[in-house]
């Protein structure tokens, strides 16, 4: 009976262990693929880690506020016209308005490194 026991533990973390490796080459291949679609190389896996980092990409965050070009007086238009309709205290989403928040930090991140200041 114990004999029969130890099988089955053995066997279950046999196939623990397979799924966690296929989930771990599954995640690897989609973060090289992630980082191909943002440019490549270094530029590339910079892009894919301020995505990471802000939850966001930088056409989601331009779909949010609606935005075509990096024009920064065009993105605080467009911010403060969208944070001001989603105020709570007005009835609208607070959720939707953090998205708005999350989206111009993601988007003045790209306007700084296109102009060349990285000071915060």
């Amino acid at each position: 009976m114990a004999k029969y026991i130890i099988q089955i533990a053995v066997l279950g973390a046999q196939v623990v262990g397979r799924a966690f490796a296929k989930a771990l080459r599954q995640e690897y291949a989609a973060s090289q693929e992630a980082a191909k679609r943002a440019g490549g190389g270094r530029q590339g896996t910079a892009q894919a880690s301020e995505n990471l980092r802000t939850g966001m990409t930088l056409d989601e965050a331009r779909d949010i506020l609606d935005i075509k070009q990096l024009d920064p007086k065009e993105i605080k238009q467009r911010y403060e016209f969208l944070f001001n309709a989603n105020d709570s205290s007005k009835g609208g989403s607070f959720y939707i308005q953090s998205k708005v928040v999350r989206a111009k930090e993601r988007i003045d991140q790209e306007v700084k490194k296109v102009s060349g200041d990285y000071s915060s």
